[in-house]
């Protein structure tokens, strides 16, 4: 991406008109007129497709004496925290996001009450006599009169200026509404007159364009009034941006808003959040469309030269920006972060703007790392991958020049992390090699079971991980606790002498991300939140890792009859202190023994009450999801990070890291079908067809059974199902048998059934008993 473009700071005079007379010099004068729109009900322009052993005793049995219960009351605390930047001018203008390299973080509630909510004198507003009725009225005379004056009045009365924009919007014209959480807009009335827009003829649309450039250019000197960001928050929802020609004034209107002090932007995040799900998405998918427009015009001449206008992108996603905080902020969101991609992005070159936000960071080098919210999933694989294989490839070439210094032979072996094991000691073998080979855990991975013969082309090394992983999580194995509430696993908070094996866990998983392998982990997404506490290990090993903040949403995910006891205590109506006789002490059962912790010094002579119930739950989950298993995910964090220590970690959300990890659980088997390739079968055999008519019939369940039967895992790559690299061969032997999978291969051997029923039949028993690990 060309470098941000430098906008004049404010004292010298406004963004907006130091643009415009810019290009009036330039040869496109006509930049700065209104743009013409094509016709009277012109749409958006074409959207993008875009696409995530030791038992804790619960309360069920206290809570089952209680008489008194009312519904689990919400009691979440949000662990966002808004990055605002210190903005001087708008040369410095960093992202205003939850920025990944932004060490300095600033929470809501820890602004100033100034910055919060500093009280401006609020402008004696115009007198606007036009209700929500009445502009309806209007509009339904024209249906019938063909009459549009009344109409034409409003808008070009209501548009033609930020007093105006609030005299007709504005709930109350005489309240300041200097709140955070009420705008003070009344948004059906906004909604309305929007909807009615763009079914108006072009003169009035025309109207509105005029009065929205009037109002942009206006000079302005001092801070923002709450009115100003009114008008801002109202002009954002405007849907002829959707429309290529309106553009340039759209771009104008997105920088005046990345201007905006921080205080401001701390307001617009919170209107932002309280729109309407439908009107939140159709804000970020408009600012994807003018982002993926821009990089990608369809008719570059709508457009002022790239050299003119290079600070549009970076404007929009700093707006962009202000919205994902506000989903953020939300629980559940109001759009899932997925919408926030854009495809566009994949067919970048996302390694320049890698190593851009790498050599820059966040100075006012514009690089859409800075935004990590916008790259998909499936982009940020590839910058992982790329950045994995530049690192395999530089610790390579390393160890060739030491064998070359010293007069050794180089041995092309040397060029890989070369793994040595005896299936009768998997587990053991397999830690010695990788303790021993640290310096190689970034080369490329090959694995030999001794006394076999066989080279590894990949089936090995699949083969390597299933085994190992399901060895380590049985439960006789006692590292991992599985949860059959919830069907995950969760760390066992065994004391031990040596928790090596955790590290190997984490060692395990990096080393899937590095080889691109899907691994069949049930973790829950508070782990990955853990493992990217920090993305980067501190340099200080004093420094606590793995450590976040969480809640009884998280602790559901693991245990959900423990969660909802203390979702029932922290509801409870009656006496808790008599009722419920607890301390701030709790149990934990370790081989046949009990043992009791404090939760805070003294906690097993500090009785639970109504008012220290909070202060209760929220210690008790962080001493079951941090502290007390905080030695065995440490191990598990510094294995992990010592394979994937990268700053590509930085751009990845939890539930990112989960996908690269485990895959994607979106199946579609028709994609499936598609990327299928065949061994002594073609995809017109009628055992093919009836092979696919059984199974794109087959319920969810049946489906992801099949996939696990024959990958091992029943989660898809993030490259999607033509990553699998599926195939179905032909097995020569009788239509008695069952079908036989090589999980290593994602290979499916398929007898010749002779009928759809009989097929059908065999394939369930085979899918259904298998394991995962086939039956041969």
């Amino acid at each position: 991406m060309s470098e941000a473009g430098r906008a004049p700071s404010r004292a010298a005079s406004p963004a907006v008109a130091a643009a415009a007379s810019e290009e009036k010099k330039s040869k496109e004068p006509e930049r700065e007129k209104l743009p013409p729109i094509a016709t009277a009900n012109a749409g958006a322009a074409a959207g993008l497709d875009r696409g995530a052993k030791g038992h804790i005793s619960t309360f069920s049995s206290i809570v089952t004496t209680v008489n008194q219960k009312k519904e689990a009351a919400e009691n979440r605390s949000s662990p966002t925290h808004l990055v605002f930047p210190n903005i001087k001018n708008v040369r410095d203008l960093p992202p205003i996001c939850l920025d990944v390299r932004q060490k300095q973080r600033l929470s809501i509630d820890a602004l100033s009450s100034e910055i919060k909510a500093p009280v401006l004198p609020e402008p004696v507003l115009p007198t606007q006599p036009k209700t929500m009725k009445d502009f309806q009225e209007h509009v339904e005379k024209v249906k019938s009169s063909g009459d549009w004056k009344a109409v034409h009045d409003f808008y070009l009365t209501t548009f033609d200026s930020f007093p105006e924009l609030n005299a007709a919007f504005k709930k109350d014209a005489t309240a300041s509404f200097n709140t955070i959480e009420d705008s003070g807009i009344n948004a059906k009335f906004v909604n309305a007159v929007y909807d009615a827009l763009l079914n108006t003829p072009q003169d009035i649309q025309k109207t509105v364009l005029k009065g929205i450039i009037n109002s942009l250019l206006r000079e302005w000197k001092g801070p923002r009034t709450k009115d100003d960001l009114r008008a801002y928050f109202i002009l954002l929802q405007n849907p002829q941006f959707n429309n290529t020609s309106t553009y340039v004034i759209y771009a104008h209107l997105l920088r005046q808003i990345t201007t905006l002090v921080e205080a401001d932007h701390h307001f617009l995040i919170h209107w932002f959040k309280k729109l309407s799900q439908k009107r939140f998405k159709q804000l970020v998918e408009r600012l994807l469309q003018f982002i993926s427009l821009r990089l990608f015009p369809a008719k570059p001449e709508e457009f002022p030269p790239i050299t003119k206008c290079s600070w549009w992108i970076p404007s929009a996603s700093k707006v962009l920006a202000l919205l994902n905080t506000a989903n953020n902020l939300v629980h559940p969101p109001l759009i899932p972060y997925t919408d926030f991609y854009n495809s566009t992005l994949d067919h970048i070159d996302l390694m320049e703007e890698y190593h851009t936000w790498q050599s820059f960071g966040n100075s006012h080098r514009f690089s859409f790392c800075q935004y990590p919210f916008v790259i998909s999933i499936t982009a940020k694989k590839i910058i992982i991958q790329r950045d994995s294989e530049q690192q395999m490839i530089s610790i390579a070439r390393q160890s060739l020049v030491d064998k070359v210094s010293r007069r050794q032979r180089p041995d092309m072996n040397m060029l890989f992390l070369n793994m040595k094991v005896r299936r009768t000691h998997l587990v053991s073998d397999s830690l010695d090699e990788l303790t021993r080979k640290t310096a190689d855990l970034k080369k490329k991975l090959k694995v030999t079971f001794v006394g076999e013969a066989g080279l590894d082309m990949g089936g090995l090394t699949k083969e390597w991980f299933l085994l190992l992983i399901r060895q380590i999580f049985h439960p006789d194995y006692g590292m991992f606790t599985y949860h059959k509430d919830s069907h995950c696993h969760w760390f066992s908070s065994f004391k031990c002498d040596n928790y090596s094996e955790f590290r190997l866990v984490g060692i395990l998983m990096g080393l899937a991300v590095y080889n691109s392998i899907t691994l069949d982990i049930r973790f829950p997404p508070c782990c990955y939140k853990k493992l990217l506490s920090p993305p980067i290990v501190p340099s200080d090993q004093n420094t606590p890792v793995g450590i976040c903040s969480v809640t009884t949403d998280d602790l559901c995910q693991i245990m959900p009859e423990l969660a909802h006891g203390l979702s029932e205590l922290l509801s409870y109506e009656g006496n808790v202190e008599e009722d419920f006789y607890s301390t701030f002490q709790v149990f934990q059962e370790e081989f046949g023994i009990i043992k009791s912790y404090n939760l805070k010094p003294g906690g097993d002579k500090i009785p639970v009450t109504n008012q220290n119930r909070k202060e209760y739950v929220q210690l008790y989950v962080d001493f079951l999801l941090n502290k007390s298993i905080y030695k065995q995910f440490a191990a598990f964090y510094y294995g992990f990070h010592s394979v994937c220590a990268s700053n590509a970690l930085m751009l990845l959300r939890p539930e990112e890291v989960e996908i690269l990890v485990c895959g994607s659980p979106e199946l579609d088997m028709h994609a499936l079908q598609r990327s299928t390739q065949y061994d002594g079968y073609a995809k017109t055999d009628l055992t093919i067809r009836y092979f696919w008519d059984v199974v794109l019939g087959f319920p969810l369940d049946l489906q992801k059974k099949l996939l696990h039967f024959t990958t091992g895992s029943d989660r898809v790559p993030v490259g999607g199902m033509a990553d699998l690299n599926f195939k179905i061969s032909k097995n020569e032997t009788s239509t008695n048998w069952l079908p036989v999978a090589h999980t290593c291969f994602n290979q499916l051997c398929l007898p010749p059934y002779k009928s759809k029923k009989d097929l059908k039949q065999k394939l369930i028993i085979g899918i259904s008993n298998s394991e995962g690990f086939g039956l041969e």
